[in-house]
């Protein structure tokens, strides 16, 4: 039996791989597209609010969705009421472009899986998704 060491090490250098290759099939970074799915699913939010999600600080947020702004996938709004906030929304243009990488790296994957495993091969990779998930729900919240 392997240990937990080894075991964590051979998961990681296993996975960093894979999720490289997801990547390299995006023309966004990991971050700025972090901050397009968090306006996705949870709607507008402030730089702090982002860089709260994201783990990195409001100054990396800022050059962040200074770009996207640039590249017309986010806007800025001022706040209503508290005209010192400022809202980043997503674009319909960012809503599109946020869709289309999420595609582009689940394809290669999709492709990967159907060519590649066997069919007792997809039934494990099956049968280790509900653990994976519960590492990434850990992930994301601690």
């Amino acid at each position: 039996m392997i240990d937990q060491t080894k075991m964590t090490r051979s998961f990681f250098e296993t996975l960093h791989p894979l999720l490289s290759r997801l990547n390299a099939e995006r023309t966004l970074s990991p971050g700025k597209l972090g901050v397009l799915r968090y306006l996705s699913e949870h709607g507008r939010a402030t730089t702090s609010e982002l860089a709260l999600a994201g783990r990195v600080s409001p100054q990396g947020i800022s050059l962040a969705a200074r770009e996207l702004e640039r590249l017309q996938l986010v806007t800025r709004v001022p706040d209503n009421v508290d005209r010192r906030r400022v809202w980043i929304e997503l674009t319909d243009e960012g809503s599109r472009k946020f869709t289309q990488e999420v595609s582009a790296g689940y394809s290669w994957l999709d492709r990967t899986v159907r060519e590649r495993l066997t069919p007792e091969d997809f039934k494990a990779l099956e049968a280790v998704i509900p653990v994976l998930s519960k590492l990434a729900s850990e992930a994301t919240s601690g």
